[in-house]
């Protein structure tokens, strides 16, 4: 069987998203995703690759607060306290996220993509990501892209395949 045909660009995901299911493939596991800015880039990315259906349980697109609140079960008062591109939205889109699915583990991004959208608190590229196992364990970060908005993006999906890596132990697949 062949390998999808995938450009330069999108070599480093696509193999990220490889090394993350051989990652969850030797413990066991499966991956939720709950995406916002991204669109279901890392859906795509990870279903690019023969076989996820393995260790890819299922993948949430919430881009309005709307879904995030239905299908996530993001309190409006987080949205209304910290907006929807924030760390604590984040966490309760993972934790919606993997408490709604059969996965073990959960990554969930949301930010502002650009060009448009941005403020002086929260500029474009700003993305928050969560990352949230069934073991209890829950990490969230904050970062600043610079670039256009398929770089924004792009570069949000390398960072959420590098958080699941860095979660399972496998560090030396990140380098």
């Amino acid at each position: 069987m062949r390998e999808p045909e995938i450009s330069d660009n999108d070599q480093t995901t696509y193999d990220l998203a490889a090394k993350v299911g051989q990652s969850l493939a030797q413990c066991g596991w499966m991956l939720v995703t709950a995406e916002s800015c991204t669109g279901g880039w890392a859906g795509q990315a990870i279903t690019a690759v023969s076989g996820s259906s393995a260790w890819y349980e299922r993948g949430y697109i919430t881009y309005s607060n709307t879904a995030k609140r239905e299908m996530l079960g993001v309190q409006q008062a987080t949205l209304d306290r910290h907006g929807a591109v924030s760390p604590q939205t984040a966490q309760e889109m993972a934790i919606g996220a993997l408490n709604r699915s059969h996965a073990h583990i959960s990554v969930s991004i949301t930010g502002i993509a650009g060009p448009d959208g941005g403020t002086a608190t929260k500029p474009v590229g700003m993305v928050c990501f969560a990352w949230v196992a069934q073991n209890g364990l829950v990490q969230q970060e904050t970062h600043y892209f610079t670039g256009d908005r398929e770089s924004i993006r792009r570069q949000a999906v390398a960072t959420a395949l590098q958080g699941i890596l860095l979660i399972l132990g496998d560090a030396t697949a990140v380098a």
